[in-house]
């Protein structure tokens, strides 16, 4: 069970303009959605849609001035992720390098190229520090790129808005878990793998303890596209590789297209006063989400 709640607060009633919202997790193989209800208020007029990405995009048309926004969503999935996947990659892609297919590579386009300059090439020449021979192992290749960064850059909580690049991130060696997720791209895109920033929940099992990034939050990773295997999930903020305990809601090209509310205001004085924002991921048994059902709910948008 998520439930994701964002409060902003102005210093006098302001004018609500279209707000995105991207808080409805990501269906895959290994993520069923089971329940997903939005609450806005003041109230709004929702669009729904999706991107380029495929990701769900509500849009919020507010017509009721206010002094103060709240954005709730509550959420329930099954997650099946295994811990310790097994990934069937094609043979041709099993040692790096290797090529994509001509059909492949036109539909990665821009998550091939690098986002970031890097006239000097320091990036480049910080990631050939990972690559032990080539041929090498695709898996151990990125696995290994994965760990560097994790090992690099000490994590950090970073409320602020907007990311690093990867190289302040690797100047400064510290980041937050958007700030790794940039850096391991940017890296893998450099080594020609096509990559994608995911933006989700990070789940913490009874019993588990994460020594890095908060459970329970929102939180960042990277998608590797390798043949046969497909999008390969690595989080290199807690050094896990594959799908389990994540929750994706957004993909992207780059971090700042997968923010969970964006929009906008107008009014005199009404500066935002604060703003906070409140995430809790929990588990629930199956008797527990039954009562939880509301058989009134409007059907979840797909």
């Amino acid at each position: 069970m998520i439930d994701h709640a964002t409060t902003y607060h102005y210093r006098s009633t302001v004018s609500l303009g279209p707000h995105r919202l991207m808080l409805r997790p990501r269906e895959t193989r290994d993520l069923h959605l089971v329940s997903f209800d939005l609450e806005l208020s003041p109230a709004a007029e929702l669009t729904w849609s999706h991107d380029v990405s495929g990701n769900a995009i509500a849009e919020a048309r507010f017509a009721q001035a206010a002094d103060r926004l709240s954005i709730r969503s509550r959420t329930l999935v099954d997650l099946s992720a295994p811990v310790w996947p097994v990934f069937a990659i094609a043979a041709e892609a099993l040692s790096w390098p290797f090529a994509y297919a001509p059909d492949d590579r036109a539909d990665l386009g821009a998550l091939l190229e690098p986002q970031y300059a890097d006239p000097s090439g320091r990036l480049s020449a910080w990631v050939a520090g990972f690559v032990m021979s080539a041929p090498t192992d695709t898996l151990s290749l990125l696995k290994d790129i994965a760990n560097g960064v994790a090992t690099a850059i000490s994590y950090q909580s970073r409320e602020t808005e907007g990311t690093q690049g990867p190289l302040e991130t690797l100047d400064r060696g510290w980041g937050s878990c958007r700030d790794l997720a940039v850096l391991m791209a940017e890296a893998v895109r450099t080594l020609g793998f096509g990559a994608r920033l995911v933006s989700g929940y990070l789940y913490e099992p009874q019993g588990a303890s994460s020594a890095f990034a908060t459970p329970g939050s929102t939180h960042a990773w990277v998608e590797v596209f390798v043949p046969g295997a497909g999008w390969i999930a690595f989080d290199p903020t807690n050094r896990t590789v594959g799908s389990a305990n994540l929750i994706p809601v957004a993909v992207a090209r780059r971090i700042s297209q997968v923010s969970p509310v964006s929009g906008s205001y107008h009014g005199t004085g009404g500066e935002p006063a604060g703003l906070t924002v409140d995430v809790g991921v929990s588990r629930m048994t199956c008797a527990t989400a039954s009562t939880q059902s509301d058989p009134n709910r409007a059907p979840t948008p797909m």
